[in-house]
């Protein structure tokens, strides 16, 4: 019994701190009805009744179609190891040597026979 105790308040602070977290890493421009601040505080004081408002009223961080049609950051060093476009037929027919000798093969073998 203790032991459940135990956890659930575990499991409570760890939602607390993401909640309180969320809040100061989020923008001040995405804040919707209060400011910064004044959420900042509320979950601070009021802990997990401050927590679950910032989770029901807060915006979502970034809506799926958004994702999709924003422009890689020039500044990223990961935007150059990582491809946002979607993959095309074109890619395909660009592919690596091997998939070219793979169908030759395929064809070759088919005559030796």
């Amino acid at each position: 019994m203790l032991l459940s105790g135990a956890l659930f308040a575990l499991f409570m602070m760890g939602f607390w701190l993401y909640c309180l977290t969320d809040a100061i890493l989020t923008p001040a421009s995405e804040f919707r009805g209060m400011p910064k601040p004044a959420w900042i505080a509320v979950i601070t004081l009021t802990f997990i009744g401050g927590a679950v408002a910032w989770l029901i009223v807060r915006e979502p961080l970034r809506s799926p179609a958004s994702s999709l049609t924003s422009a890689p950051d020039p500044d990223d060093p990961g935007a150059r190891y990582f491809r946002r476009e979607r993959w095309t037929d074109a890619d395909d027919a660009g592919s690596t040597s091997s998939g070219r000798a793979r169908q030759d093969l395929g064809h070759h073998g088919a005559h030796r026979t």
